[in-house]
């Protein structure tokens, strides 16, 4: 009997799944996508009704000769790769690459030997409807992206480039602070109240909130000292005291943006990185005497559905662990957005018994932060609701009421395991700011006064994105799909339309400028809401409810109308140039930030006299700090090889250089700086000593590049 053929996406899926199949099956990888549209034509045929023109992927010729010769030697051949419209793609591809007559196509939504047996008993065909649906997402941001960057050219500069998705995002950034330079700050006063019981001295605060049982609102330092000597000399007293019971419900589990964002504000992860780690848990690691195994379900999902057997097991483990007092009557089922696909789960521990203290010493530590981060969400999410027993005390003095407020917990239910984050934005309003402990007190009580505090505030601007903020409005306005969260993030960085400042994101004046263009002429393609529709236009493809060529058809008559008329009244953007704290090095003026055909450099203020120049990327800082001397490390370029690098801002003096990207984490082994792998290992965690062979391995890995990442650059280079 020959061996079946299973084909998933990423070689580091193959340990685990031999390890639950054994030697009936031999599983291999496509190392992702096989096949694509061209890299240097547009690739779709639009007088054909938008035929696109797929190429098998150059760097993928051998993985398609050694998946072909394993067809030809195998039985059964089952397509395994991920459970979404990417990884639906993907198989479809294969099969055409492979020339395969009847595939079969399985999926699972953790790799668990349950789950992946189970998958293998209940194939199924290839969905052409998820396929569709793929394509037609790819076919509309070849168009606008083909289409639209050539005018940025044109009227901005060289190398720009324009996406469906990744400009609408920009937009929100420039919408952000176009409104924060908009914002005039408006003064407001409090007066808060130091008061005692007179039998006791147990102080507590109290706001000042009305007058004359109107809600009172005071604007300057004038109605302050009126107020004040209103209150001269007045008795303070209970008027009345009302106890509550507070119900605080248990957040969902993870979806991709929650988990995107509670990483970012609890772990400092960038989206980028949140996935990768999420990657390795899903696809396997190597647990001991329990083999390799997968950690967590699908990382990739907006729904908050749990599959009953994994609620029935973390109800067990919850009575087991805290009571059953802490276990509600029945499971919880938290709702999900309409346009969530409803098929996938909410990202969960495959199994709650794995607790991560029993898998830490298996675990990198970013692995087990997130691992457990993941575990004690769902965990938690399963849990009896927290029980707050909340008072609420009005003090009378004259005709002003001031006004305190106490809770302390009565049961702790969820909170007893986890508490969700917040993102630290704007400073709460007085009236929203935390609730302290009360001391007794009955109606009509009197009080002593110990002080009576003013002080002046004003009110102030929304706050710019962080990663957290900004994924949260992409996933609430509809824009783009959890898959690619991270990746606009890390696009629009890229093409330098924003900045991360602070870690709050700031566009630059080249993002405000193709941004205002881009609204202007194409306000439609830019609007939220057309970008909102078109996801649940690609929704309704992947559903059967609507044809994917009828859908390119309704979009492209008018976008290339509108194109046209662009091309014709534009007016080209003169890019000012931008004074830096960057001191020539010959001439000792600053440096500006200025634009060419080429994109942006650095040229001396002193231009004509001066003329000397740098790349832009000598004051690109990294937030991470050279280990041999403590200065920045900044990107640079190699003047030989064009090659970009990392090195200290020190240089002469300090040398420090490596190839690989350094992210602000040691080594475990050595306690060298570890940074991103390149290449092939481009989404690794590595260690940049050459000496040492410590390896964090996440995503689509394989071996390193050689101790290469981690060489430091030669002299000459930097």
């Amino acid at each position: 009997m020959r061996q079946a053929l299973v084909i998933v996406e990423s070689p580091a899926k193959i340990k685990t799944l031999t390890n639950f199949l054994g030697s009936n099956y031999k599983v291999m990888a496509s190392m992702g996508h096989v096949r694509d549209l061209p890299k240097t034509t547009m690739g779709v045929n639009i007088e054909q009704g938008f035929l696109p023109s797929y190429r098998n992927i150059p760097d993928r010729k051998k993985t398609l000769d050694d998946l072909q010769k394993a067809v030809s030697k195998s039985g059964e051949v089952y397509l395994a790769s991920d459970p979404d419209r990417e990884g639906e793609a993907i198989a479809w591809h294969l099969a055409q690459a492979l020339k395969l007559q009847s595939p079969k196509r399985i999926e699972f939504n953790e790799i668990t030997r349950q789950a992946v047996e189970s998958a293998l008993q209940h194939p199924r065909m290839i969905d052409m409807d998820r396929v569709n649906s793929q394509q037609a997402r790819r076919v509309l941001d070849r168009l606008v992206g083909y289409m639209l960057s050539p005018l940025l050219w044109k009227k901005v500069q060289r190398k720009l480039s324009a996406g469906r998705v990744q400009s609408v995002a920009v937009r929100l950034i420039v919408d952000r602070e176009r409104e924060i330079e908009r914002f005039q700050p408006e003064e407001y006063w409090t007066v808060v109240a130091r008061l005692t019981p007179l039998d006791r001295e147990t102080p507590f605060d109290a706001r000042l909130i009305q007058r004359a049982g109107k809600k009172l609102e005071i604007h300057n330092a004038d109605e302050i000292s009126e107020i004040k000597s209103a209150l001269d000399g007045a008795n303070y007293k209970v008027d009345s005291v009302k106890p509550r019971e507070k119900i605080r419900n248990p957040s969902p589990p993870f979806i991709t943006s929650t988990l995107q964002q509670e990483a970012a504000i609890k772990l400092g992860f960038g989206s980028k990185r949140t996935m990768t780690v999420a990657q390795q848990l899903y696809e396997g690691l190597d647990l001991g005497k329990e083999g390799t195994v997968g950690l967590i379900t699908y990382m990739r999902t907006d729904s908050t559905r749990v599959a009953a057997e994994a609620q029935t097991e973390a109800r067990q483990y919850i009575e087991e662990q805290f009571g059953k007092e802490y276990v509600p009557e029945k499971p919880r089922e938290f709702k999900s957005r309409k346009t969530a696909q409803e098929a996938h789960e909410a990202i969960r521990p495959t199994s709650v018994h794995r607790h991560p203290d029993l898998v830490k010493e298996k675990l990198s530590r970013d692995q087990h932060r997130l691992y457990e981060l993941i575990w004690k969400r769902f965990v938690a999410s399963q849990m009896r609701p927290a029980i707050l027993d909340a008072v609420t005390v009005d003090i009378g003095a004259g005709d002003f009421t001031f006004r305190a407020s106490g809770s302390s917990i009565k049961f702790p239910g969820f909170m007893r395991l986890y508490i969700e984050g917040k993102d630290e934005a704007t400073p709460p309003a007085p009236e929203e700011e935390a609730e302290g402990m009360l001391p007794a007190l009955t109606a009509g009580e009197l009080l002593r006064l110990l002080q009576l505090t003013d002080k002046q505030h004003f009110t102030e601007p929304p706050p710019r994105f962080s990663e957290a903020t900004l994924v949260k409005a992409l996933e609430e306005q509809a824009i783009g799909r959890p898959s690619t969260y991270a990746a606009i993030v890390q696009t629009i960085q890229d093409r330098r339309y924003v900045i991360l400042e602070n870690k709050r994101f700031k566009p630059t004046d080249l993002g405000c400028a193709v941004t205002d263009l881009l609204v202007k002429h194409f306000p439609e393609i830019l609007g939220v809401e057309f970008t909102a529709q078109m996801e649940r236009e690609l929704d309704r493809v992947e559903e059967g409810d609507t044809d994917w060529i009828k859908l390119l058809d309704t979009f492209y008559p008018p976008f290339k109308e509108q194109l046209s008329q662009a091309e014709k009244t534009a007016e080209s953007v003169k890019m000012e140039p931008r004074i830096t704290d960057q001191i020539c090095p010959e001439c000792g003026k600053p440096m500006a930030i200025k634009q060419s055909r080429y994109g942006e450099f650095l040229g001396c203020t002193g231009y004509p006299e001066c003329r000397k120049t740098m790349p832009l990327t000598a004051i690109k800082k990294i937030g991470v700090a050279c280990p041999d001397c403590g200065g920045d490390i900044i990107e640079k370029r190699s003047k030989k090889r064009g090659k970009v690098f990392y090195g200290c801002s020190n240089y002469p003096e300090c040398k420090y250089a490596v190839w690989a990207k350094p992210v602000d984490q040691k080594c475990p082994k050595c306690g060298s700086l570890m940074g991103e792998g390149t290449g092939r290992n481009r989404d690794s965690i590595i260690c940049l000593n050459r000496d040492c062979s410590k390896q964090e391995h996440a995503g689509d890995t394989g071996e390193a590049e050689g101790a290469a990442a981690g060489v430091e650059m030669p002299e000459a280079a930097a």
